[in-house]
């Protein structure tokens, strides 16, 4: 791969990095991430990602952008209410970033579609927000070997996980909650209420993790949780470990 002067200039504040330089940013160029959720964190995450050069980005949302989403899902404005998401944000990212393919996914994440959608991406951002899709997403990853970054935010806090199970010692989501909750579908910002702030410090956490995860660098948040509460600014990791009674001790092996 051999840069043209317009990347060059465009990546010049990331190569002059140590840790990074032209090999690290031919490594984000040459990868792919899978966004699940166009929402208060898949908003960030996209936005930043393109922005850093990752190289194919997939976008999966099958909702409809509307005026509530305004005050916290940043990549829409007024002009895309009623549009959908997954595609006004592939609109939008274009323009920031002509370098990178772009494929959008109108449609939910299911059983019968999800390996289909997610096995040409390297690593999964979780930007969901429900627990149904949480739990597919994670054993999707768990099974396949995949890096898996998941966030979530209601009401003043956010939490941020790491599982990357092409290692064996990591955890999984499971390890923290081994039942499904009695209302797997419902969008807890919906009823609760939520910070739009909130989602902009959680998303550009994941969009970092998952950076440091494509190049080896920094230290990782896998086997930690990150949680934030942002009326205090308090940050917290906590350590999570594998439970001896969940299947990721079969399946990551």
């Amino acid at each position: 791969m051999k840069f043209t002067n317009k990347q060059i200039d465009r990546y010049s504040r990331q190569i002059i990095l140590k840790k990074i330089g032209v090999v690290g940013q031919k490594k984000l160029l040459r990868s792919s991430v899978l966004i699940v959720g166009a929402g208060g964190l898949g908003s960030p995450i996209a936005i930043y990602l393109t922005a850093l050069g990752i190289g194919k980005i997939g976008i999966v949302d099958r909702d409809r952008v509307e005026i509530s989403n305004l005050s916290r899902q940043i990549i829409f404005d007024t002009n895309d209410v009623k549009k959908n998401k997954s595609s006004a944000a592939i609109t939008k990212l274009k323009k920031i970033n002509p370098d990178i393919h772009l494929q959008s996914f109108n449609k939910n994440l299911t059983l019968s579609n999800i390996d289909n959608i997610a096995k040409k991406y390297k690593l999964i951002i979780d930007g969901s927000d429900n627990f149904r899709t949480r739990f597919l997403i994670n054993d999707y990853c768990l099974k396949n070997k995949k890096i898996l970054i998941s966030g979530a935010i209601s009401k003043f806090d956010g939490q941020v996980y790491t599982f990357n199970f092409t290692k064996k010692k990591s955890p999984c989501l499971k390890c923290f909650i081994p039942i499904m909750p009695a209302n797997p579908d419902i969008d807890n910002c919906e009823f609760e209420g939520v910070l739009g702030t909130l989602g902009g410090l959680i998303g550009t956490i994941q969009a970092n993790e998952a950076i440091k995860e494509i190049l080896g660098i920094g230290d990782t948040l896998c086997g930690y949780i990150l949680i934030i509460d942002a009326l205090k600014l308090t940050f917290r990791k906590v350590k999570l470990n594998k439970r001896s009674d969940c299947n990721c001790n079969e399946k990551n092996k």
